[in-house]
């Protein structure tokens, strides 16, 4: 029996949650997440959202510190839309319950690289978990929206001869089952797939399940090379990639060499609040000179209770690894963070399939370009989920048509695999491969040998997936084997080193014939 409703949302961060909100006022919304409701990149993000509040600052500059760091790439259109709809949303996100800090009756706003103002509202470095909780407790209050916690989407529904999406087939995760939840319209908003590298501050669910139901299904994805390494992720083997926030650095950490030496200001005038890809590749160049695994990051600058008060989280998490950070530096490293490429929409999160929609980190909206500036993203959701969801309301309501008779999930596979090793020794696999051939810096050579290589997984899985019941590891597996193709053939395509993308073979950055997105779709 097929699951029926006007919307369907998939994922449960912040651009599905708001989306939902919306929706929910025009009709039935099916909200699925792959694991516990609240647990989503947004759940994650300590920095806090990018908007316009300060006195000092104007949207303008704004807007231009953001084409800054897009390194060109940046469809100004999307950015101003960013920029000047953000603050008002931001206070929508306050009434909603979201409580940002403040000093002295005045939000408080932090600073962070490649920002010329400080602009990054905050709930200390618990953001994304205090806009999550909000959010959650607003989503669960409405009679309209039916959560379903711990479901995989393995693939969109859509009509081929219309190219139109009317929903996905889904993994009940604790029987099994695979459901059809039909809907007017479809909301991806599945986050990042940071755990196609082996170092990433991404939670393990951040598997691109969007982009690569979306792709899967004829949807355009762009951009794909652009992907962002953090420049300090906690370096301990027990911290599992803890992110260090940018914020540390905004106010007043400085990067150091284990013999103490600063080195930020041998790669750019703004040192340690550079963009994060120029500072990514600095630490990278510096350690494989140095030999060291880590560098340092030091807050001697920074009193002790400002960072207690201002980075609890950060301070608690390394205080109980043994890790003092108001006496000794924080030993980091980059890790995989987020991806500046998607799904390809418009400015109202339309992608080429009918009734299909894209918001979030899944989407490629245009407004980070070649590199994201900080904090834009929790931005891009809440901006792109408001207007998605005005879109899909819109559509809806006066295209009311039903939805088709469709075919029920295909049981091919008829039997459990009783060989799970297969499975996580691959995503071991791709990961690794990822790492240390399709990295921060990378050559043609190694991209052409991963190419090669991730084809050959793509065909053992695609046999293995299709002979097994599906189960979320597989699943999983599959998506990641996916975008990490679309990443390396998207690195390959781009002749020219420009933001995150860094290659030895073409250092640098070509704008007469390379300003432009790079853009991949099944179908040609």
């Amino acid at each position: 029996m097929a699951i029926l409703s006007d919307y369907l949302v998939i994922g449960s961060g912040l651009a599905g949650l708001f989306f939902s909100l919306r929706a929910s006022q025009h009709g039935r919304v099916a909200l699925v997440t792959k694991k516990e409701k609240a647990e989503s990149n947004t759940n994650y993000a300590q920095g806090g959202i990018a908007a316009v509040f300060g006195k000092d600052d104007s949207l303008e500059l704004h807007v231009q510190d953001t084409l800054l760091a897009g390194a060109g790439l940046c469809h100004e259109e999307a950015v101003r839309v960013a920029v000047h709809e953000g603050p008002g949303l931001v206070e929508e996100l306050m009434a909603l319950g979201v409580e940002f800090s403040r000093e002295e009756g005045e939000v408080s706003l932090g600073r962070e690289g490649g920002h010329s103002r400080r602009r990054i509202l905050h709930a200390k470095d618990r953001t994304g978990q205090s806009i999550e909780q909000a959010l959650i407790s607003r989503v669960e209050a409405s009679p309209s929206v039916s959560l379903y916690p711990n479901y995989i989407a393995i693939d969109l529904i859509v009509d081929k001869t219309s190219r139109t999406c009317w929903g996905a087939y889904v993994l009940d995760t604790k029987t099994g089952k695979v459901e059809s939840f039909l809907a007017r319209a479809v909301l991806l908003a599945t986050g990042g797939l940071s755990q196609v590298y082996w170092h990433t501050t991404n939670p393990s669910l951040a598997t691109g399940d969007g982009v690569a139901m979306a792709y899967r299904a004829g949807a355009q994805i762009a951009n794909m090379e652009f992907i962002q390494f953090h420049p300090t992720a906690l370096c301990h083997p027990q911290a599992d990639s803890f992110l260090v926030s940018e914020a540390v650095r905004g106010e007043g950490g400085i990067l150091r060499l284990v013999t103490g030496e600063a080195f930020m200001g041998k790669y750019h005038e703004a040192k340690e609040l550079a963009p994060r890809d120029v500072v990514a590749r600095a630490i990278d160049r510096e350690l494989k000179k140095s030999g060291e695994r880590c560098v340092l990051l030091d807050l001697s600058a920074i009193p002790a209770e400002r960072i207690k008060n201002r980075f609890p989280q950060i301070y608690e998490r390394c205080l109980a690894l043994g890790l003092d950070i108001t006496k000794e530096p924080i030993p980091v490293v980059p890790a995989a963070h987020y991806s500046c490429g998607g799904v390809m929409t418009d400015l109202w999160g339309r992608t080429n399939l009918a009734r299909l929609y894209a918001a979030g980190e899944t989407a490629c909206t245009g407004l980070h370009g070649a590199n994201r500036l900080a904090s834009n993203s929790l931005l891009e959701a809440l901006v792109f989920a408001s207007r998605a969801a005005s879109a899909a309301t819109q559509e809806v309501k006066e295209r009311e048509a039903a939805v088709p008779e469709l075919p029920a999930w295909d049981y091919v596979g008829s039997v459990w695999s009783e060989e799970a090793v297969v499975v996580a020794h691959n995503r071991e696999e791709v990961r690794r491969l990822m790492w240390n051939f399709v990295g921060i810096v990378r050559s043609s050579s190694r991209l052409r040998w991963a190419w090669k290589r991730i084809q050959t997984m793509r065909e053992e899985i695609r046999e293995y997936y299709w002979r097994y019941r599906a189960t979320p590891d597989l699943a999983e597996l599959r998506n990641l084997v996916a975008v990490a193709s679309l990443i390396i053939q998207s690195a390959l395509l781009r002749k020219e080193s420009r933001g995150l993308h860094y290659t030895l073979d073409y250092p640098n950055r070509d704008d007469v014939h390379w300003k432009k997105d790079t853009m991949i779709q099944l179908d040609g």
